[in-house]
């Protein structure tokens, strides 16, 4: 029987493969019509006013190519010649006509290179394939290396790689090999690591070669994933970064992503997932009293291998999908349900079901926290020093009550409650975040007065204020920063420095970024499907809108805020900081602001510094860090490494030589340290949770879990007497305790006029101290 079907149904089926077709065809349509939105808006809103011409053509192919292959392993020479010729000069144009066909054809031949280098490597990565003993090197960093020529020196620098990677490998079980035979008291010869193992225990563990080539293996999965959205997504974030590198295009999801960090709250169940190597997701951890805790069927390490919405909802396979779209998932609004297909830990062949209501999130794994230091003076009085650890400058970017300003207060009023003597604020690590919080929180420490000044792409100045009559707290207080405070963290130390009211304690200086950004939406108005226009949001555009400046005029940009006392750091000759990132912008001072220094006499930063370099000359732990300095400088100078095993092999031997001879040295050290500061300090740790409590909490009783807020339902592993013996007194590392040492100076030379030294301080013995009284609880708010 022939059938033969009906005009209607044959124009229903024509439109139907019509639409099929034009779906993947207008996706690549809509994503060119965003890159075009935004090169609009760079246009005509960035600070630089830059045409989209040739020359940010050039900066986007070459910021492209970097983000996809880094270090220079996977294109070809011959891959860069021609991408040179067809979009070197092409990209802006294409990009006018709405079309991205560089990022496509890019990412193909990337996705080539990886395909055919993971199988390279894993040819490599075999027994017998390398006999370890030539003169030959490998080079260290690549990202300033000529790409290879395709065939045999493409092929001889994967070589070079795989051989290096598997004698690293077969150092590393070596070593281990080694440790376990000292801790089991066993005289057995050396086994080379990748020989064919013995025994049951033997078995279980990972060759080099399996590890190597397990690692290639992700890289390619993890590049496979990857469609054509992410692709679209990758080169418009390219195009952003060519005219600053602050400069981002967000995708709807990251934008999420970005929104919560700042909120330091989210709407969904509170589990910490990650992908496992069978591409399951698996619970890392669980949010203490979010809804996947106080549901209780939800538990660390358990699988997530299916997602449905609501009870009845049709169940999602969720092995195939990236973490982002099982995170997509699982969020939703508040009071809606969830229904997870779990594979739990402690039953892996069986299945169970979890209904889970959303709810709101609290993060707390980085809120503002403090620790309280008891602690005597050279007088043998006691001294209490508070001690703020900030790690961003957090706001509820949706009206909320979240604020860093807020919660940093409530930390020094309990603090002054207890009586403290002096503050020293942590900024180390901390890349900034809200400009309002930045500015809020400086006001807790000065007068009403300008904090930070800004210029837009006209020449307009502006300034943003103080709007605090008087400071909160008026007591000693130190900042300290490191290579890694950035940005909002570099305004509160530069105007606290300006206004001579806070000692900047660091490395050599903060960051450099001294621009200001800004969050636009992206809006699309491409036709999706037949006569269907939606234009809408696609996304969010973080683009730089001005620069910033100190209110003594100068720019934080590129030289970052100068510490007035300088403490040595492996991190000053590390390739940190605004001048090591591509197409930085330069700016040029402006007038200094109107203001007023905090305190009339200046600080005595030179009395300090000269007390704070006698102290290091003779510090053995800072010692260690300028032999590190110094070691790592020629490593950098060097750039290459051995593949020779016996070279290698005595180049670890006397690098664990070295790490014993420090390791026996500082147990005996710290070991007369304690024993001579037995009761030199006792230290209080308050957070967001405990900080209204009547009595303090020593730090050592709070759990990873109190501070981070977060269950990763393992027990607490008990520590060596190794381990106990090589934590740092008081667990207060060198930057902590000299840091703690110049506020002491600072508050010893407000009182008395000249500096002292704590470690020459011999203390009296001390009752028990009582944190807080009832008559001083209720203050704390």
């Amino acid at each position: 029987m022939y059938f033969r079907p009906s005009p209607g149904r044959i124009a229903t089926c024509l439109l139907l493969l019509f639409v099929l077709g034009l779906t993947s065809f207008s996706a690549r349509a809509q994503h060119g019509d965003i890159a075009l939105r935004v090169v609009n808006m760079l246009e005509e809103e960035h600070y630089m006013r830059q045409p989209f011409d040739n020359k940010m053509s050039s900066r986007v192919l070459d910021t492209f190519l970097s983000m996809l292959d880094h270090s220079r392993i996977y294109f070809t020479k011959e891959d860069i010649e021609r991408f040179d010729k067809q979009y070197r000069s092409q990209i802006d144009d294409q990009v006018r006509r709405e079309e991205i066909p560089a990022a496509y054809d890019i990412y193909g031949v990337y996705k080539e290179r990886v395909r055919s280098r993971v199988e390279l490597a894993k040819k490599f990565a075999k027994a017998g394939n390398f006999s370890y003993d030539s003169d030959r090197t490998v080079e260290i960093s690549r990202e300033e290396s000529e790409w290879r020529a395709a065939g045999e020196k493409h092929d001889a620098l994967w070589r070079d790689m795989i051989e290096g990677d598997l004698l690293r490998e077969r150092l590393i079980a070596e070593a281990a090999a080694e440790a376990e035979r000292e801790e089991a008291g066993s005289d057995d010869s050396e086994e080379a690591a990748d020989q064919e193992p013995k025994g049951e225990a033997e078995e279980e563990k990972e060759t080099p070669y399996e590890k190597i080539s397990a690692r290639y293996d992700r890289i390619l999965k993890s590049v496979l994933e990857n469609d054509t959205e992410d692709v679209a997504s990758y080169f418009i974030k390219a195009i952003a970064r060519s005219y600053d590198p602050h400069s981002e295009y967000f995708s709807e999801s990251e934008y999420e992503n970005f929104r919560i960090g700042m909120n330091k709250s989210l709407t969904g169940i509170g589990a910490m997932l990650q992908i496992d190597e069978d591409g399951s997701a698996s619970v890392e951890g669980l949010v203490v009293g979010g809804p996947a805790f106080k549901n209780g069927n939800l538990g660390v390490k358990d699988k997530i291998i299916g997602v449905a919405q609501g009870a009845d909802g049709e169940m999602v396979d969720a092995i195939p999908l990236k973490l982002s779209d099982i995170v997509d998932l699982i969020r939703g609004e508040k009071g809606s349900v969830v229904r997870l297909k779990v594979r739990p830990a402690d039953e892996p062949d069986a299945i169970k079901f979890v209904d889970i209501v959303r709810d709101k999130v609290d993060l707390k794994d980085s809120l503002a926290t403090a620790d309280l230091i008891l602690t005597k003076d050279p007088d043998g009085n006691d001294q209490r020093i508070g001690w703020i650890r900030l790690q961003s400058f957090y706001s509820d970017m949706d009206g909320g009550e979240t604020s860093t300003t807020t919660d940093v207060k409530r930390l020094v009023v309990r603090m002054m409650n207890e009586g403290m003597d002096g503050l020293v604020v942590d900024l180390r690590n901390n890349g900034g975040g809200s400009l309002e919080e930045a500015i809020n929180m400086t006001g807790l420490f000065i007068r009403r007065g300008p904090v930070v000044q800004a210029r837009d792409w006209r020449g307009q100045r502006t300034q943003k204020n103080s709007r605090s009559l008087s400071a909160f707290y008026d007591g000693p207080l130190v900042v300290v920063t490191n290579r890694a405070s950035a940005s909002a963290s570099e305004i509160f130390a530069a105007a606290l420095q300006d206004y001579n009211r806070a000692v900047i304690v660091g490395e050599k200086a903060t960051f450099g970024k001294g621009t200001v950004q800004q969050l636009r939406p992206v809006v699309s108005n491409r036709l999706i499907l037949p006569f269907a226009n939606n234009a809408a949001q696609k996304g969010m555009l973080k683009l730089t809108i001005q620069t910033f400046f100190r209110i003594n005029g100068d720019s934080t940009q590129l030289d970052g805020v100068v510490p007035d006392i300088r403490l040595p750091s492996a991190l000053d000759i590390a390739e940190i900081g605004e001048e090591a990132l591509a197409n930085p912008l330069d700016v040029d001072p402006i007038p200094p602001a109107t203001f007023a220094p905090y305190f009339e006499k200046p600080l005595p930063v030179e009395a300090l510094q000269k007390q704070s370099e006698a102290r290091i000359a003779s510090d053995a732990e800072f010692g260690y860090v300028m032999e590190d300095i110094s070691e790592e400088q020629a490593r950098l100078d060097r750039n290459v490494i051995s593949l020779n095993y016996e070279q290698r092999k005595r180049e670890a031997a006397e690098n664990r030589a070295e790490r014993e001879e420090r390791k026996q040295e500082r147990i005996e050290r710290f070991a007369k340290v304690r024993e001579r500061e037995e009761d030199l300090f006792s230290i209080y740790t308050l957070t967001q949770d405990n900080l209204d409590d009547r009595q303090l909490t020593k730090k050592e009783d709070l759990s990873e879990e109190d501070l981070s807020g977060m269950s990763r339902g393992n027990a607490k592993e008990e520590l060596t007497e190794e381990q106990k013996a090589l934590q740092y007194p008081h667990q207060l590392d060198p930057y902590e305790r000299e840091t703690i040492r110049i506020l002491q100076d600072l508050i010893a030379i407000n009182r008395y006029g000249q500096p002292v030294n704590i470690s020459e301080a011999d203390p009296k013995p001390r009752e028990t101290p009582v944190p807080i009284s009832p008559a001083t609880a209720g203050q704390a708010n």
